[in-house]
């Protein structure tokens, strides 16, 4: 009997190490990335690789520009929603601070009733939800796991309103407004300056010099347009108002140096930190978008997926992980983290074409994860190497 354990344990480290990918050579990776911009036709992509907490590789291709500009790794670029991780990094250090309670309702940090606040653009419109004491349920746990009952944004709506869709915190629907409505919370309840508390907590720890919550005029001379599935260029856009749903532009270099931080847990507290990546809320769709669809009936759920705060966390053949995407008409981004071995991949596209290489990308650096694509995606038509 001992020596079948033995050898059942030897077996064991040996299926770990297998799974366990080594970290790939620069010239692999780029001979990968190569290929999957040919196949994909993508114009522009960089990526970065994270192992045991420590940046390894940071490596940018193709063009950041029409004009054929190169993409380098220090070239702005425009984060889209990976801003919600660093928001949600944030509002940790706020937790760790007692700052902030996780399951305190938003109406005990706001001097009046949220719908008597006017409405303000930089927002959302409040007032819309007056006579729903509903509200009074949401609390910044609830708002990190996208679980407030809000679609993704108020002027998706047909009468571009605020509408609770469901009981706060009752199941997962992804909604940048619930980001902004805990940005509103934090300005105006702790009457801090969420930009440049980012700035101060995320931004200068990590080194991230070429990083900010709004359009720096310096970030015009080295700067990322976009390409959309058709293969036209969407010019980089000036974001002059912090927004916590997305409006964080960044570098790749930046994105890893985050990354690193993040995975060792740097500026937080061993339980914040480990609260991020806990599986919080389960999630219940047969997708992310759109952010409002039926629920899956119970057994045909993927019982390993589950909302953290501002991730989503998996488990997968190498165990516990998380992820983040980005996206809009000409960004795609992805990152994936794997709490063995501290290990991550940052992927930072300024072609949308490219999300069709990012599942492969990943594996080819840290082997197969169980990050779900399909979830993330849809039906996208994925690319893989022969």
């Amino acid at each position: 009997m001992r020596l079948g354990s033995l050898l059942s344990g030897s077996f064991a480290l040996l299926c770990l190490q297998a799974a366990h990918a080594a970290v790939p050579t620069e010239a692999a990776l780029d001979a990968e990335a190569a290929r999957a911009m040919t196949a994909t036709q993508a114009k522009g992509l960089a990526i970065a690789v994270i192992d045991d907490g420590k940046v390894v590789q940071v490596r940018s291709y193709g063009a950041r520009n029409a004009a054929g500009d190169p993409l380098q790794t220090d070239t702005i670029m425009y984060a889209a929603s990976l801003t919600k991780a660093a928001f949600a990094y944030t509002v940790m250090q706020l937790v760790d601070e007692k700052k902030l309670d996780l399951d305190k309702s938003i109406g005990d940090y706001l001097a009046k009733p949220l719908p008597e606040y006017p409405d303000d653009d930089r927002y959302a419109p409040w007032s819309s939800l007056s006579g729903d004491e509903r509200w009074r349920a949401i609390t910044p746990r609830i708002l990190l796991t996208h679980s407030a009952g809000f679609a993704n944004f108020y002027f998706v709506e047909p009468d571009e309103k605020l509408h609770f869709h469901f009981a706060p915190g009752s199941r997962y629907a992804y909604s940048g407004d619930g980001m902004i409505l805990l940005q509103f919370v934090i300005e105006r309840g702790l009457d801090l300056d969420l930009g440049a508390e980012m700035q101060r907590r995320v931004f200068d720890r990590f080194g991230m010099t070429n990083t900010s919550m709004m359009w720096r005029a310096d970030f015009a001379k080295n700067l990322a347009d976009g390409w959309r599935e058709d293969g036209s260029v969407e010019a980089h856009d000036e974001r002059s108002k912090v927004r916590a749903a997305g409006s964080m532009d960044t570098t790749i270099a930046d994105m890893a140096r985050f990354s690193a931080g993040y995975i060792r847990g740097e500026g937080l507290s061993a339980q914040g930190s480990a609260e991020l990546a806990k599986p919080q809320l389960p999630i219940t769709t047969a997708s992310q978008f759109p952010s409002l669809q039926p629920e899956l009936p119970t057994e045909k759920r993927r019982k390993d997926l589950a909302a953290g705060l501002g991730v989503v966390v998996f488990d997968g053949p190498q165990g516990h992980g998380f992820f983040k995407g980005g996206h809009n008409d000409s960004t795609g981004n992805t990152w994936v983290c794997l709490q063995r071995g501290r290990r991550c991949v940052v992927i930072l596209a300024n072609d949308v074409r490219a999300e069709a290489a990012f599942p492969q990308l990943v594996r080819f650096v840290l082997g197969e994860t169980g990050a779900p694509w399909t979830w993330e995606y849809g039906e996208m038509k994925f690319w893989k190497a022969d």
